[in-house]
């Protein structure tokens, strides 16, 4: 049990330094270890990353921190939320499609592994690609569709894509971009709870899990954020690349695994 409690811990408060969320980290690790269904982990990590950015958007807001753009954060929030409803309905058919639970994970590892690549790719050499500022809320809330729908199907909460985006079309830094991520991430996840509870879709799961991974991802938030303010773009930067390599890595393993399953 104490695994899903540090994985929590750990990933939510690298998300909240990155603005990743942390489902990017929980989602491929559980799946590592094996400890649970392809549909639970994905829940589980939903559960974790709703619970860090809960924390961290809040603790943002009643501080009256400028970090959040409202303007554009909010009709992207919006069009993630409803992102993540699409999201959840492509997973439920992807899962009635397969005809075992392992290649619905093989297809998750895959998405993953090479979304996760993009944003390293354009990580690295967004010193040379031109940005944009878009303030249209419509193109915003679209973006943020596209986001949402993305993110609660991989069951990653979030991840890098968003910071990419913050990067490309709103010409955020780092750091920034990071605090904006997990004001969309938080919106999308709430959304995507409320819809599988609303359904009755919730997977079975063990509630001292939930428990132990939502401690977890307090416990991040709390963490991650003051080490964010101690760190400047730069370092944050460096976590953020190395932390998109791993993920690539495991992934791969991942998706292996799943198809020889």
């Amino acid at each position: 049990m104490l695994i899903f409690f540090l994985v929590a811990l750990g990933a939510s408060a690298v998300g909240a330094i990155c603005g990743i969320g942390g489902g990017v980290i929980i989602k491929p690790v559980l799946d590592l270890f094996h400890l649970e269904t392809v549909s639970a982990i994905s829940f589980l990590s939903g559960c974790t990353v709703l619970t860090m950015s809960c924390y961290s958007v809040g603790k943002s807001l009643l501080a009256g921190e400028k970090s959040v753009s409202l303007d554009v954060g909010t009709p992207l929030a919006v069009g993630a939320a409803a992102g993540g409803l699409l999201g959840n309905q492509l997973f439920a058919l992807a899962r009635e499609l397969s005809d075992t639970p392992e290649r619905v994970g093989a297809v998750q590892s895959a998405c993953l592994a090479v979304v996760t690549l993009g944003t390293l790719l354009y990580t690295l050499n967004k010193s040379r690609i031109s940005t944009h500022q878009i303030r249209n809320k419509g193109a915003c809330a679209a973006i943020g569709l596209a986001l949402g729908c993305m993110s609660s199907f991989l069951g990653i909460g979030g991840g890098p894509i968003n910071l990419v985006v913050l990067y490309f079309f709103f010409s955020m830094d780092t750091k920034t971009a990071a605090a904006n991520s997990l004001y969309i991430i938080f919106f999308s996840q709430l959304c995507s709870l409320l819809t599988t509870l609303i359904t009755a879709s919730v997977p079975d799961f063990r509630w001292l899990v939930l428990v132990l991974m939502a401690a977890g991802g307090l416990g991040g938030g709390v963490l991650g954020r003051r080490l964010n303010r101690r760190m400047d773009s730069r370092a944050v930067e460096r976590l953020f690349i190395l932390l998109m390599a791993v993920i690539i890595c495991i992934s791969l393993f991942n998706m292996r695994r799943y198809l020889i399953c």
